[in-house]
C-alpha cells in the first residue's frame, strides 16, 4: 500500500491508522509491505498480524492499497483498491475498488465491484 501527498510532503498533522493503532506520520511516502509500516523508508512499524485494516487522516494526492481503505480527508488524484473504500471526503481522480465505494464528489470515472454511494 502505498499513500502519497502530492506537494511531496505530509504535513505532522496527519495520523495513519493501522488495526487499530495510531501512527502520527510525517514524510513524503507511507507505505504498508506485507506486516511492516515504512515512512520515508524507514520502519515505524512491524508485526502486523492478520486482516489490515488501514485507515488515513489528512489529505491524500493518490491512494493505491491491496484491500480495503478508509480515508478522512480528500484524495487530489486516483484512488485503487483492492477492497471496498470509504472517503469522508471528494476525490479529484478516478476510482477503482474492488467492493463498494463511498464519497464525496468524484472528477473522474467510478468502477466498483459493489455498490456505489455518492453523498452530496
Amino acid at each position: 500500500m502505498n499513500f502519497f501527498k502530492k506537494n511531496n510532503s505530509i504535513d505532522s498533522n496527519n495520523t495513519v491508522v493501522i488495526n487499530g493503532k495510531s501512527i502520527s506520520v510525517t514524510g513524503n511516502n507511507i507505505s504498508v509491505i506485507n506486516d511492516k509500516v515504512y515512512v520515508d523508508g524507514k520502519l515505524v512499524e512491524e508485526g502486523l498480524v492478520g486482516h489490515v485494516t488501514v485507515e488515513f487522516k489528512g489529505d491524500l494526492a493518490n491512494l493505491k492499497v491491496g484491500g480495503a481503505a478508509n480515508v478522512i480527508g480528500n484524495v487530489q488524484g486516483y484512488i485503487d483498491t483492492g477492497g471496498s473504500v470509504s472517503i469522508t471526503g471528494n476525490v479529484g481522480g478516478d476510482v477503482d475498488a474492488g467492493g463498494s465505494v463511498t464519497c464525496g464528489d468524484v472528477k473522474g470515472d467510478v468502477d466498483a465491484g459493489g455498490s456505489v454511494r455518492i453523498n452530496k
